[in-house]
């Protein structure tokens, strides 16, 4: 006689077979991954230290995940809709974005976004770090970081310091700059780094806050004076020139980075696969110096640690926001 099992038996049978595979699910896909070729959204243009990054690292994920990887550039709307397009993407880890300080900057700087900046985007590593600069013009009467402070402050609202477009991170941290030296100070928005150091080297602004990638060439050739880079440690490129911490400017720290992070919810193994992938591109000798070429530091992180840093400047950038009194987009 054939024993059939109860009701009760078959549901829980059902339940306990459903939950095993819920379990095995993201497994399966991470052992199916990649099944496809991977696209990394930018949002910047073609050429610039953001898009080179992710092409020198872009080549070594090809050769490692065995499928082509292309770069789609997005630029636009401060990074919106590059962003939207990953965060709105398959969570299947085939879709990923060139993340970056800015990334934190444009979660304080818009009213409302199409995305949740921390739910929807799944942070895999950083890849790099650049320091930004205060410049003067090479026949500036200010030879060093200390007598511009002490100018700025005997002459409330004399300075003039140039950066790029309202909400850069280069503005902001001209902003960060002011707040933290106790300054009294105009800042004035360029649109774009050429822009910057022609207004800098035909002296319309005392003094510039700007990546140093952009502004080495200028430095180098003595057009452009560095009195201070704004990193926690001195820039690699220009180790002569003091931090401004170490000049008595003690909260004045600004660093940019880029970083790879992938829809929300794609599954952990997935993130483990391309964030193991990655630190093996960083590590490549020939990564690491087409980064250094672009005055950038390669470094990576663990998914939480980038997490975290996109979490921490989403809330310093808010507030530099905030008591600058830029207006919400």
């Amino acid at each position: 006689m054939k024993h059939h099992p109860s009701p009760l038996r078959r549901s829980l049978l059902a339940a306990g077979l459903a939950l095993s595979a819920l379990g095995f699910a993201p497994l399966a896909q991470a052992q199916a991954f990649p099944s496809k070729p991977l696209r990394i959204v930018v949002p910047f243009g073609p050429g610039g230290a953001g898009d080179l990054t992710a092409r020198a690292v872009a080549a070594e994920l090809a050769v490692s995940l065995g499928q082509p990887v292309t770069i789609e550039n997005r630029p636009g709307a401060g990074g919106v809709v590059a962003a939207e397009a990953v965060a709105r993407a398959e969570p299947d880890g085939h879709t990923l974005f060139l993340m970056s300080n800015g990334t934190a900057v444009t979660a304080g700087l818009f009213k409302s976004l199409p995305y949740d900046t921390v739910r929807d985007l799944a942070p895999i590593s950083t890849l790099g770090t650049f320091d930004l600069a205060v410049l003067v013009p090479a026949d500036s009467p200010f030879k060093s970081f200390g007598e511009l402070l002490a100018f700025a402050r005997a002459n409330p609202n004399k300075l003039n310091i140039g950066s790029i477009n309202i909400g850069s991170a280069q503005n902001l941290a001209a902003e960060l700059f002011k707040s933290t030296a106790g300054l009294q100070a105009q800042v004035v928005p360029f649109n774009g780094t050429p822009a910057l150091i022609a207004a800098l080297r035909g002296q319309q602004v005392d003094v510039g806050v700007e990546i140093v990638g952009p502004a080495l060439a200028q430095v180098r050739a003595g057009t452009l004076r560095a009195l201070a880079v704004t990193g926690q440690r001195r820039s690699k490129v220009l180790p002569e020139v003091p931090t401004a911490v170490e000049q008595g400017v003690a909260g004045f720290v600004a660093t940019s980075w880029n970083a790879l992070a992938a829809t929300g919810k794609t599954p952990r193994p997935v993130i483990d696969r391309l964030h193991k992938d990655i630190q093996a591109a960083l590590a490549k000798p020939e990564v690491q110096k087409k980064l250094v070429d672009l005055s950038i530091e390669p470094a990576g992180s663990t998914p939480e640690q980038t997490a975290q840093l996109l979490a921490a400047d989403i809330q310093r950038w808010g507030a530099v926001i905030e008591r600058a009194g830029i207006p919400k987009q």
